[in-house]
């Protein structure tokens, strides 16, 4: 009988040793050629994955093959069962695409959670001393430039979309700093998981929380989830920290609110648009901003490829995955 095919797309970085070991009970294949669409379609067509029960990919590949959408899924060859996604965010996939194929897909939850928090609080505790403007006047020799007065998080109401692995992370750390914690979750969690926090509705914690941090994936029912109705809606001099997906906020809507005064500051790694940053976040000195950096660690990176081998090998050999995503997951309750 032959052994079944592994196919890797895009590259391998901080694994390698351990890819090359998955070799002892599958043929290991590396897309080469033409790094497009089109050649990547062309070596399906030619019948090279004929064999390929599982595949390896990553948000950085999306620029190789284009998203994972329902035409590529469905020129997949039919031996494939599984897709094993590098992120924790997966909007490139179509994952209900996927499910009518009896595809299934996993991505990397729980490997980014502390990296991601961390970041989230970097940017918060840069947007609440609204830190890029004494930060650019000391390198133009300008000392601390127009710079005012900021504010501490002690105290502070911090309200938390999504309180997943990253969220529950990102709450852990501002305990720390002495802020009150409140989330918006599809469903409350356990008290062991809550450690405290409030279960509120989407519309209280909008209204009422001083910072507000994005930490919900990007389905399409939270495409847009924050935008001019919602801002209306909040605190003035409200807080917002988006380190999920660009496309949970309408930048627009944002710009606005930042110019009007309502949002007293913003610390963003994650765009709309990306690699477009919206001209006006890039023009106002209150806003914080990273190049989507949330996982871009050593000890994390490596950490993300593990997991995607680990789902692999479990794939192959048992015909489960490990951190199949909440969708296609019977056992794992489905949260923003």
């Amino acid at each position: 009988m032959s052994r079944p095919a592994i196919l890797q797309i895009g590259d391998i970085v901080h694994s390698q040793k351990e890819w090359s070991e998955l070799g002892s009970f599958a043929d290991l294949k590396v897309f080469k050629g033409s790094k497009s669409r089109a050649g990547f379609l062309k070596e399906i067509e030619s019948g090279s994955y004929n064999d390929v029960v599982a595949l390896y990919r990553s948000n950085e590949s999306t620029t190789i093959t284009g998203p994972f959408d329902a035409e590529l899924i469905s020129k997949l060859p039919s031996s494939l069962k599984y897709i094993c996604h590098n992120g924790a965010g997966y909007d490139n996939i179509d994952v209900a695409a996927c499910t009518s194929r009896n595809i299934s897909v996993s991505s990397t939850p729980i490997a980014v959670n502390n990296a991601t928090a961390d970041i989230a609080i970097f940017l918060m505790l840069g947007a609440l001393r609204r830190i890029h403007i004494p930060y650019s006047a000391i390198r133009s020799s300008k000392w601390r430039g127009n710079s005012q007065l900021g504010y501490d998080p002690q105290n502070k109401l911090l309200g938390i979309l999504g309180m997943g692995g990253i969220g529950r992370e990102v709450a852990a750390r501002a305990r720390a700093f002495g802020m009150k914690i409140q989330y918006y979750n599809r469903s409350r969690l356990s008290p062991e998981l809550e450690q405290g926090a409030k279960y509120v509705s989407f519309e209280e914690l909008i209204k009422t929380s001083d910072v507000l941090s994005l930490n919900c994936s990007l389905r399409k029912e939270t495409v847009g989830i924050i935008g001019k109705k919602e801002f209306g809606m909040m605190k003035d001099g409200v807080i917002i920290v988006n380190t999920a997906r660009g496309k949970l906020m309408d930048e627009e809507a944002l710009v606005q609110a930042l110019e009007s005064g309502k949002v007293f500051s913003a610390g963003l790694d994650v765009y709309e648009k990306e690699p477009k940053v919206h001209q006006g976040l890039l023009d106002n000195p209150n806003v914080v901003l990273l190049p989507h950096i949330g996982t871009a660690t050593k000890e994390t990176q490596r950490n993300m490829e593990l997991l995607v081998l680990e789902n692999i090998e479990s794939a192959v050999k048992k015909g489960i995955l490990i951190t199949q995503v909440s969708e296609q997951s019977s056992s794992g309750s489905i949260k923003l």
